[in-house]
């Protein structure tokens, strides 16, 4: 029994973290929009870890938000712990970490969604797709209702043909027994999409009443109120604190003596894991010199008992599981609550996405999130909000939003699951990033506030602040540029204070402000105040674009050197196997990626600069064969 559910501008399957950006982006544009779920208890839900941030998906959240996400500003909200973290290193891998109290970050989320104008949150489990003359046009649920759209992204995580997986025990599942979806995955398999088996886990929980606390170090948060958003004014200042233990001898002994039993070296698991976050077993197995690992416990609320045992990611059977954490300090008599376990689903070979997210094979169907192969909550947000934005924009019959690598952290996860596809669950690293000295913490909100501006997700007021700031940025830095420091017992006691050698003659205030041991606020104590009142962020500005300025320029002029590539564009209906001269891995590997520039084609996995070569000579005689 069918019916018709109603007309939509965008649809979005999903309401994880990826599906709730992607609709919320798209409904603040404007579009009319419908988010299905499977389960509305469980939107925004954190199934792995109760956290937001860290090394390069902090940065990625601030990205968020400076698009004009969600993120950010609900973890401000909802957090139960913020750290900074690397203080000590440069500012290009410093990062925001945030405890997550995990059961008000989806109350929350969810209120926000119901309060939107142009979003309507339902229940229900998509089954398969409307799909006229190859262009998606829909969707249709388990109820047999049909809700036509001009563009559907679909964000299912890690619920198609979802399993779960403890010891000798396996069952259709998606995380933490929910229910998985099967039949849009066969459905996706029928529209001729390839689809890959990846694997990822979650470690036990257990009763924080019974840990014995003294036995680990605690960790508390940053004394100095933080936030994520840049439109946060109230801080959470009764922060709950984190505590560390270590795995040891008998726990490794214990693991050893078990592996036997474990899915991953029993042949039963066949998805793929994620290398950077291994499970407790594959650490043992992987690093067996090393005689301790770390485990931190992390509360997953203010109204909840449950601890979370980041570091023991396992799917050992459930007796073997309660041993290890028995051989714990601190953990001798812990209740364990959850058993961990592994979960394998399907996901998208992410080559077949345009950097638009959108499909290649279907025109109007997008993906974003887990199901391109990321690990992640930021990863799948930063995918969510720029599908969501896409996705509207192509219901408005706009051209879609391509974040560039040298933009940001997004950029660089995009351009590299499209372009070079994933052989395991993907995170994100600073490594992976070239121009990271660029795409720092402290300055998102200067990449890509215009951006979110332009498309109509940030504000009139906010974008006038930004301005504001930007310009007070400007005028500080020419400020001290012009002005003159002069040895002084005064500078000379201000430079000693600070562990930094007397001035012998005149030097610029920019000048002295490069040695690394010098802040902005000593240089302040120095010269004479400016005409208006700077505040942290845009003295924090002044000191990093003043004392890293040699090492951005280099960076910004590697940036404008491969434009000149990204800007030379490829004909998406180039035929390489007409190429005669390219190698066939190339002609082969350039077909299925079908690169949108030379830029992104000299990225191309099996791709070398020879094959480049040809092909930009093989363009410009095309250009010039057009021009005759």
């Amino acid at each position: 029994m069918k019916y018709e559910g109603g007309q939509y501008d965008v649809i979005v399957v999903g309401a994880g973290h990826a599906g709730v950006e992607a609709g919320l982006a798209a409904a603040r544009m404007g579009a009319k929009t419908l988010m299905l779920t499977l389960n509305l208890d469980a939107v925004a839900y954190m199934p792995c870890n109760p956290s937001v941030g860290g090394p390069a998906k902090g940065i990625v959240v601030r990205e968020i938000d400076a698009l004009g996400g969600e993120m950010a500003r609900n973890i401000d909200k909802t957090h139960i712990q913020m750290r900074m973290l690397n203080t000590g290193k440069g500012p290009a891998v410093r990062a925001l970490r945030a405890q997550a109290d995990k059961y008000l970050y989806q109350h929350e989320m969810k209120k926000t969604i119901e309060e939107t104008e142009n979003l309507l949150l339902r229940q229900g489990m998509v089954e398969r797709l409307i799909v006229e003359d190859g262009v998606c046009k829909g969707v249709i649920t388990n109820t047999g209702a049909e809700y036509a759209a001009k563009a559907v992204v679909i964000t299912t995580g890690t619920y198609l043909r979802g399993k779960i997986i403890i010891g000798d025990l396996s069952y259709e599942s998606g995380p933490n027994n929910m229910q998985p979806s099967v039949q849009l995955s066969y459905h996706l398999k029928e529209l001729g999409f390839d689809l890959v088996r990846f694997k990822t886990g979650t470690p036990p929980r257990v009763n924080g009443s019974t840990i014995d606390y003294s036995q680990t170090e605690i960790q508390p948060g940053d004394d100095t109120p933080r936030a994520f958003s840049y439109e946060t004014t109230k801080y959470i200042t009764d922060q709950l604190p984190c505590w560390l233990t270590y795995t040891g001898e008998e726990t490794h002994q214990i693991i050893n003596n078990n592996l036997s039993r474990s899915p991953m070296y029993s042949g039963m698991i066949e998805g793929t894991g994620p290398r950077y976050c291994p499970s407790i077993e594959d650490k043992i197995v992987r690093f067996n010199d090393k005689p301790r690992h770390q485990i931190f416990l992390e509360p997953e609320g203010r109204n909840t008992s449950e601890v979370y045992v980041q570091g023991l990611s396992t799917s050992l059977p459930e007796d073997v599981q309660l041993e290890i954490l028995r051989s714990v300090p601190g953990l001798q008599n812990a209740r364990m609550m959850r058993p961990g376990y592994a979960i394998e689903y399907d996901a998208m070979v992410p080559t077949q996405l345009w950097p638009t997210l959108e499909t290649k094979k279907v025109p109007g169907l997008f993906t974003a999130g887990q199901i391109n192969g990321t690990s992640g909550y930021e990863e799948a947000a930063g995918q969510g909000i720029m599908a969501g934005i896409n996705a509207a924009r192509k219901a408005q019959g706009k051209d879609g939003v391509i974040l560039d690598r040298s933009e940001a952290y997004i950029g660089v996860l995009i351009d590299d699951l499209v372009t070079k596809g994933t052989n395991e669950p993907y995170r994100l690293l600073t490594s992976r990033a070239e121009y990271r000295l660029l795409l720092r913490h402290d300055n998102a909100d200067l990449r890509l506030t215009e951006t979110g501006f332009n498309i109509g997700l940030i504000k009139q007021d906010r974008y006038d602040r930004f301005l504001k700031k930007k310009e007070q940025i400007e005028v500080e830095k020419a400020r001290l540029e012009k002005i003159n420091i002069k040895p002084s017992e005064e500078v000379k006691k201000i430079l000693e204070e600070a562990g930094s050698s007397p001035i012998q003659d005149g030097i610029k205030a920019t000048m002295l402000l490069k040695r690394p041991e010098l802040t902005y606020n000593h240089i302040a104590k120095i010269v004479d105040r400016p005409d208006t009142e700077i505040s942290e962020d845009v003295a924090e500005q002044v000191e990093i674009q003043v004392k890293y300025e040699g090492y951005i320029e280099k960076q910004l002029q590697q940036v404008e050197r491969s434009k000149k590539m990204e800007n030379k564009k490829i004909p998406e209906d180039l035929d390489y196997f007409a190429i005669n001269s390219l190698a066939t891995e190339a002609k082969q590997k350039l077909a299925q990626v079908r690169p949108l520039s030379v830029g992104q084609a000299s990225r191309v996995s099996g791709v070398n600069p020879a094959d480049i070569s040809i092909l930009l000579v093989y363009l410009e005689q095309g250009r010039l064969a057009k021009i005759q």
